[in-house]
């Protein structure tokens, strides 16, 4: 029985270490899920579409600004021989980067912060990653949902869409600089979150406009062909750099190592309460955030290394887990137990 006991205690050990000092390694072929959570096969070492990337780099406007707030539309539709006003927190409107009129003519508030949400590979606007941040911030405050639509790269084979992620990164950034000029919204109300590959988006984006948004988040920022990128997500990519991490084991989707001012590894950051799939740990990173933005509930607890991450033996000061405070400050790294359920 003893001997039983040593076994599982060695096993639970190995399955909970999810991050380590050395940059993990991926074989050539992996599995990579899209928006609808579709696994695709994914060649790491696949030739780059550069016709396509010579396209995105030329024109910022590929990419789609989908304002949501919590507005009536100035649209009625007829449905069902009724006319019926449209809720702007549902039927998004579209503002376009040097167009001021689509901007000021929509429901856009410069006096209220701003959330801008960016989705992963093979995703879009209606991707459901974004649906449940969107309303999570919505039903909390008044505010401005922007959700970036950059299908036009993201629909690409993924070592083309990684190559990519610099140039539209960069349009973001300069969309955010047209908004910041037409309206004089702030730079430090503005709240930039992205998943898997739309982490590192919004690290390019914040690095555009030289690390002046209040907050960039990063939920379980994208691993395979980001260990040693360059253009990965970084702490000077907003005044507060904020990582979530929750498929970053062995050949888990996400990077797993720290990236942010605050890296946050839940439950260890390998496999999630609840999950048997590295799909499930993967999007958990969105549903946590999500939660924590409605409550402000999950805190971390500062770790002196990324063993005690692992073994959940950390006893430093305390920091909450994502939420949607624009002075947010902290720095290291947290482990976070939550449970297997909403809002965990």
């Amino acid at each position: 029985m003893k001997l039983l006991l040593l076994l599982l205690g060695f096993a639970a050990l190995a399955a909970a270490v999810p991050i380590s000092n050395e940059e993990k390694t991926y074989p050539r072929f992996i599995e990579f899920p899209d928006g609808d959570g579709v696994m695709h096969t994914v060649d790491l070492e696949a030739e780059p579409d550069m016709e396509l990337l010579e396209e995105i780099n030329r024109n910022p406007a590929n990419n789609r600004y989908l304002l949501y707030t919590r507005h009536v539309n100035n649209v009625i539709i007829k449905l069902n021989n009724y006319n019926q006003t449209t809720r702007n927190s549902r039927v998004s409107q579209t503002l376009v980067i040097n167009d001021a009129n689509s901007v000021t003519s929509s429901n856009f508030n410069a006096r209220l912060p701003t959330i801008v949400v960016v989705h992963g590979w093979l995703s879009n606007q209606l991707t459901s990653t974004n649906t449940v941040i969107r309303d999570a911030c919505l039903k909390k405050s008044d505010v401005n949902v922007i959700v970036m639509d950059w299908r036009r790269l993201a629909s690409s084979d993924y070592a083309t869409a990684v190559r990519g992620v610099p140039a539209v990164g960069r349009g973001l950034g300069q969309f955010l600089t047209f908004l910041n000029r037409v309206t004089g919204a702030p730079f430090n109300t503005m709240h930039l979150v992205g998943f898997s590959l739309g982490a590192h988006v919004v690290g390019n984006a914040g690095r555009e406009i030289g690390g002046r948004a209040a907050r960039v988040t990063g939920l379980d920022p994208a691993g395979p062909l980001w260990n040693t990128n360059s253009n990965r997500l970084r702490p000077s990519d907003g005044v507060y750099v904020e990582a979530i991490h929750t498929d970053g084991g062995t050949g888990g989707l996400g990077i797993g190592s720290a990236v942010a001012n605050a890296d946050f590894f839940p439950n260890g950051g390998n496999s999630q309460p609840g999950c048997v799939t590295s799909l499930c740990n993967h999007n958990r990173a969105c549903e946590l955030f999500a939660a924590t933005v409605t409550n402000n509930h999950l805190v971390g607890r500062q770790c002196s290394s990324t063993l005690q991450v692992s073994l959940n033996t950390c006893t430093g000061s305390r920091l909450n887990m994502g939420n949607d405070i624009l002075t947010k400050s902290g720095s290291g790294l947290y482990r976070v137990n939550t449970g297997r359920s909403h809002p965990f």
